[in-house]
């Protein structure tokens, strides 16, 4: 025979689960938004890859 009464403990434990939940997914959400926004600058962005930038490195004068 099913249980068909639920304890008030369980009510309140769903409504912290419940914010739990939301948390994590606002959480995930701004996460998302950061990478969406910063992978639509993709110009602005270079990898690292060991090698030298000429964005980076300064201007070299050379005396004649």
């Amino acid at each position: 025979m099913p249980i068909t009464q639920t304890h008030e403990l369980h009510k309140r434990r769903f409504g912290r689960n419940l914010g739990v939940a939301l948390s994590l997914v606002g959480f995930a959400a701004i996460v998302f938004g950061l990478t969406v926004a910063k992978i639509r600058q993709g110009s602005l962005m270079e990898g690292f890859d060991h090698q030298p930038r000429v964005s980076v490195t300064p201007p070299v004068e050379r005396d004649q």
